[in-house]
């Protein structure tokens, strides 16, 4: 990439595209400050609906322009709303000089009500509640517990109800890449199932209004924005269109759009535990609106397909936290009863890797290198300590990358992922876990490394021409680690160097008291050599203290060879 492209990619991450100060054209904008819903901002057009223009509307009330019957709905809404959530309809009613039926959304945000206003296309009237449509849609996918067959459905279910020519359930990888997992089309569409796609095609400030907008529509994606009046604050701040379902949206998705061959889009968010797990993009090749209804309908379904993703989600969770909890058990037990948890430890490497999913394990403990399972040999362990030693920040450390610490660049003996885990690192002692290599045959939408292309003059960045599949075969990298696998290795570590702790203190009072029971002994050695000497003097005794002092040493000797007995280890020879 030259830097050229590689300044201009970076400008276009960094586009403030909430603060675009415009809407699409097919509809209307009003913002208003209450209490006296007093009119800041409005949209260019507005005298299309109201017959009044900009400056004839900008510091009157709303109520010169709508009727009461409107506005109680609107402020009921508002009231029901904390600020800065998704705009809600409030009412449909009859609105300007030509009384042309409109659907009205609101919402809240910076001190301001805004007012988003679509005229309802005549089909609109026929329409079935959201609700209801909603409903029959979650019935037929309800019990579909196989997820291949469940995101077949979502696409096909969405279909039916936009009436798009193609819709895709697009998920989003580890690597922020998306990723089309399923596919309704015509069948004069091209087919994009399979085919993944570079992270700077949705980039983060993207995915940020993913979260916040669930539904997006863009009616015809050759529009000419209609800009605000004005489009700042009185304090000069641009206004923030981030929760505004009619914001214009950036000349680069637009063209994006139009690369591929598209006249009209929509999307559908799906949101699995905060985070946007992907979307449910609809294409049309020629200009098409949906209605405030069939959005709603949408938005409806939406919200059950990610509440079925994040429970798919959290059920495999779960099964994974019990098996590893499971092998923490087992693992605590056997080290309480071992006598040196850290030697025990090397033997227990097989349950180890049952508290992570691994193909291998390996620990570094007394600089000697202890394996199970897929592990590189010991030729390796002063390049994975090296490693280590750069990492940044305390605690566990994790790559899917080979190149990142194997020296040679690519995966060692077919192993490419680590996540090392410290046990003690002054004495360089760290628990090693490693997986296979994922040699992956990789179907591109265009070649990832040209995401973006520059304009004739070499300054404004455009997106890729081409979306045709480009075939990429990736090597050295490994399944990636999730953040359950470092809460995993977190309470991992933390249980092992408890175990040596403790080991460690019952070593030391089992060494004392076999000082002191040593120490006793000797002593009474002493005391028995010292008795020795005096029973050597004692040649003129009478025979019956002789006799008495006969039965006395008879019992010490048998007390002493029974104290003996007690101390041999049974089985041992006699």
């Amino acid at each position: 990439m030259s830097n050229a492209l590689e300044r201009a990619t970076a400008a276009c991450a960094e586009e403030p595209i909430h603060l675009s100060g415009a809407i699409q054209p097919h509809g209307f904008l009003i913002s208003c400050a209450l209490p006296d819903w007093t009119i800041r901002h409005v949209s260019a057009n507005i005298e299309e609906l109201t017959g009044a223009g900009p400056e004839e509307m900008l510091r009157h009330t709303l109520r010169e322009f709508f009727t009461d019957d409107l506005i109680g709905p609107i402020a009921e809404t508002i009231g029901f709303s904390e600020p800065g959530a998704a705009p809600q309809r409030a009412v449909v009613g009859n609105l300007g000089p030509l009384a042309q039926l409109c659907d009205v959304s609101v919402h809240a945000a910076d001190g301001l009500v805004h007012l988003e206003i679509e005229i309802q296309p005549r089909s609109a009237a026929v329409e079935r509640s959201p609700t209801v449509v909603a409903q029959a849609m979650i019935a037929r996918l309800a019990s579909d517990n196989d997820e291949d067959d469940f995101n077949q459905q979502v696409a096909e279910q969405v279909r039916l109800l936009t009436g798009y020519d193609r819709v895709l359930v697009y998920r989003f990888r580890h690597d922020d890449a998306g990723e089309v997992v399923a596919e309704s089309r015509d069948s004069e569409m091209s087919s994009y199932l399979g085919l993944r796609y570079p992270s700077t095609d949705i980039p983060v400030q993207a995915r940020a209004l993913y979260l916040r907008n669930r539904v997006r529509v863009i009616p015809d994606v050759s529009y000419v924005p209609v800009p605000l009046v004005p489009d700042r604050h009185p304090d000069g701040r641009p206004l923030d269109l981030s929760q505004h379902a009619l914001r214009s949206v950036s000349p680069v998705h637009m063209q994006y759009m139009r690369n591929m061959g598209v006249a009209a889009s929509a999307s559908v968010s799906i949101i699995s535990g905060g985070r946007l797990w992907g979307l449910i993009a609809c294409h049309h090749r020629r200009p098409r609106r949906l209605s405030p209804g069939v959005r709603a309908a949408a938005d409806l379904f939406g919200l059950f397909v990610s509440m079925r993703v994040a429970a798919r989600e959290q059920q495999r969770a779960l099964a994974e936290e019990e098996a590893a909890r499971g092998a923490r058990d087992t693992l605590a037990l056997r080290l309480d009863a071992a006598l040196d948890p850290r030697l025990a430890s090397t033997g227990e490497l097989e349950l180890l890797r049952r508290a992570i999913e691994s193909d291998g394990v390996a620990m570094v403990l007394d600089e000697h290198w202890h394996t199970a399972g897929r592990a590189p040999d010991a030729r390796m362990m002063p390049p994975l300590l090296e490693w280590v030693r750069h990492r940044d920040t305390p605690g566990p450390v994790a790559t899917h990358l080979a190149s990142d610490w194997n020296p040679d660049g690519g995966a060692h003996d077919g192993l490419a992922g680590v996540l090392a885990v410290p046990l003690d690192e002054q004495a360089g002692e760290w628990l090693f876990f490693f997986r296979c290599e994922e040699l992956e045959e990789i179907r591109w939408a265009g070649a990832p490394r040209e995401p973006m292309q520059l304009d004739t003059a070499g300054e404004r960045i455009g997106p890729r021409a081409s979306f045709a599949a480009w075939h990429e075969t990736v090597r050295g990298r490994s399944v990636a680690w999730r953040d359950a696998d470092f809460r995993a290795a977190e309470r991992l570590s933390m249980l092992l160097r408890e175990r040596y702790r403790r080991g460690s203190a019952r070593s030391e009072v089992s060494e004392l008291r076999a000082y002191r029971t040593r120490t006793e002994v000797r002593d009474q050695r002493q005391r028995l050599l010292q008795l020795s000497e005096l029973l050597e003097g004692l040649v003129h005794v009478r025979p019956d203290d002789a006799a008495r002092l006969a039965d006395r040493i008879s019992v010490l000797e048998a007390e002493l060879q029974s104290l003996i007995a007690s101390r041999e280890p049974a089985g041992s020879p006699g």
